[in-house]
């Protein structure tokens, strides 16, 4: 199974893609259980790409995924402008199942229908327990490998005024788009898993 994260990119930042592929271990008598996530693609969409040329990259993967014998699904950022993007996705018949994710700062995750609400920090806890626990596989030769280590390595939690707290790569120079995106095709995989105990990132 193949899960693909999409995170939506504004006028500066690029949107991109992950994909992931959900590795199980067969066991007598008791069916399968998970065993890893092993990342198959990253990729930056060239910035300023128009989010129809943005559907039709992602239509060209899950072409590719389902080509290679797999099911998909995607998680998408359904943030802001995502919504009508979304509408794209959904009538591009991709053939595979679409869940909206809108990403916020508070504390709890909510579904309404298909669509959830699911809070950053969540998100980006998802991968650190994935590779803590080293059931998250980056092979080398993936493309922009280099720039995920390097946003993975930026992230930070930021205090605001208020005493709210920010999640993300300001003031370190790079982006968060990867991690998003790998984020969200991590969470959409690991959804719903028995014994897969979310945590927090230190000082949040």
């Amino acid at each position: 199974m193949f899960y693909m994260g999409l995170d939506l990119g504004q006028r500066r930042d690029p949107s991109a893609i992950a994909v992931v592929e959900r590795m199980d271990l067969a066991r007598a008598y008791s069916g399968s259980v998970f065993h890893s996530l092993r990342v198959r693609h990253l990729e930056r969409v060239p910035l300023g790409t128009p989010y129809p040329g943005v559907v039709a990259r992602v239509r060209e993967i899950t072409r590719n995924c389902l080509f290679a014998g797999g099911r998909c699904a995607l998680a998408v950022d359904g943030t802001g402008v995502g919504a009508p993007v979304v509408d794209m996705l959904r009538a591009a018949r991709l053939g595979c199942d679409i869940s909206p994710v809108t990403i916020t700062a508070g504390d709890q995750q909510h579904r309404n229908g298909t669509a959830w609400s699911v809070p950053k920090r969540d998100l980006i806890a998802v991968v650190q327990v994935l590779l803590e626990r080293n059931e998250l596989k980056l092979a080398r030769g993936l493309r922009e490998l280099g720039a995920l280590v390097r946003e993975l390595t930026d992230m930070r939690s930021i205090q605001r005024p208020g005493g709210r707290v920010r999640l993300g790569a300001d003031g370190c120079g790079e982006h968060d788009d990867l991690v998003i995106a790998l984020a969200l095709a991590c969470w959409r995989a690991r959804r719903g898993q028995i014994g897969f105990v979310m945590q927090r990132l230190p000082g949040i």
